[in-house]
């Protein structure tokens, strides 16, 4: 009885350092996989995350700022408009006199 306990425990002893093997040669491939997909990606040309984010936002910012230039470009196209059209009538009424 007692020799059976310890195959028993001997089994498990065995088991359980398998399952640590295998939990360690997961994380090993987990990490050769993600080393590979990276240096796939760099030789791809494709850009992280972070710096897609940082181009994004810069773009936003910089159209952003174009729209608000391009309304104040219309802003003084009218303002010259108008004062052309009154400078011709005050010109032409000097000119009459």
């Amino acid at each position: 009885m007692q020799s059976q306990k310890r195959i028993f425990d001997d089994l498990a002893h065995v088991a359980g350092s398998a399952l640590g093997a295998i939990s360690g040669l997961k994380q090993e491939i987990e990490v050769l996989v993600r080393d590979r997909v990276e240096r796939l990606m760099a030789s791809s040309n494709f850009v992280r995350r972070d710096e897609f984010d940082a181009v994004k936002e810069m773009a936003a910012t910089a159209r952003a700022e174009q729209e608000r230039l391009k309304e104040r470009v219309e802003e003084l196209g009218l303002a010259l408009s108008a004062k052309s059209s009154r400078a011709p009538s005050k010109s032409k009424s000097k000119g009459s006199t």
